[in-house]
């Protein structure tokens, strides 16, 4: 199959045309899938002039097959499972106990090496645009529409370059609106799609998040409402 993008770079120039219609606007938010889906989120964000935060999601791979989700976890404490793929792989509750705990040990990570353990963002009442670099089974990204959903956002929006046809429907019917630039039925894996689909490194992440840390006047907001939430005013 010829690869559609060249990198993750190109995959979310792309995509970002697509979401035209949420430029400059105050009520914006994008949030990547770290660590793949934060390059992709990055050119959204540059092109919508739209603050760039991150959903912390991890997989949960069956042990000796972790390409294979059985479900995934999400701060704050959300964790979904695909029941199916347990039981046709034979997960012991054990494991599942054993990975969770795994996957959510570097959750915690994560959100003290990106945010400085800062909480993460205020979403209530905000279009949250959740991005990442391809949705497979859509184990991760249906747990980061979950905790999403919880802070009552105005809107959810899904958008990555490539899904499943399977996750793609499925995610239609969880999301507000889901937008994706190539969806087939035959689907072989996200990396496929891209010449380099190289590991994102916590490096690249933190560099990006810097770079895009003031960008528009909808980030002055929510800097502002952030501060003031934290502090109790």
């Amino acid at each position: 199959m010829t690869p559609f993008f060249h990198d993750r770079s190109e995959a979310g120039r792309q995509l970002a045309a697509k979401l035209e219609s949420f430029v400059e606007r105050d009520d914006v938010i994008v949030l990547a899938l770290p660590r793949g889906g934060v390059p992709v989120a990055y050119e959204i964000a540059e092109f919508l002039h739209a603050p760039l935060d991150l959903m912390l999601v991890r997989k949960l791979g069956v042990p000796g097959h972790e390409e294979l989700a059985l479900g995934a976890v999400a701060l704050p404490d959300i964790a979904v499972f695909n029941h199916d793929v347990i039981r046709s792989a034979g997960v012991a509750e054990e494991d599942i106990d054993r990975v969770v705990a795994k996957e959510s040990v570097e959750l915690m990570r994560r959100n003290r090496l990106y945010r400085g353990g800062e909480p993460p963002p205020r979403l209530k009442d905000r279009i949250v645009i959740l991005v990442d670099d391809g949705v497979a089974t859509g184990a991760t990204m249906h747990a980061a529409v979950i905790a999403v959903q919880q802070q009552q956002p105005l809107r959810i929006v899904v958008a990555a370059p490539v899904a499943s046809q399977e996750a793609y429907e499925a995610l239609g019917r969880q999301a507000d609106e889901v937008i994706c630039l190539h969806a087939p039925a035959f689907f072989l894996g996200v990396g496929r799609f891209y010449e380099d689909f190289g590991q994102t490194s916590d490096e690249e992440v933190l560099a990006l998040l810097e770079k895009a840390r003031h960008w528009g006047k909808g980030h002055v907001k929510f800097a502002e409402e952030h501060k003031h939430a934290r502090s109790g005013l």
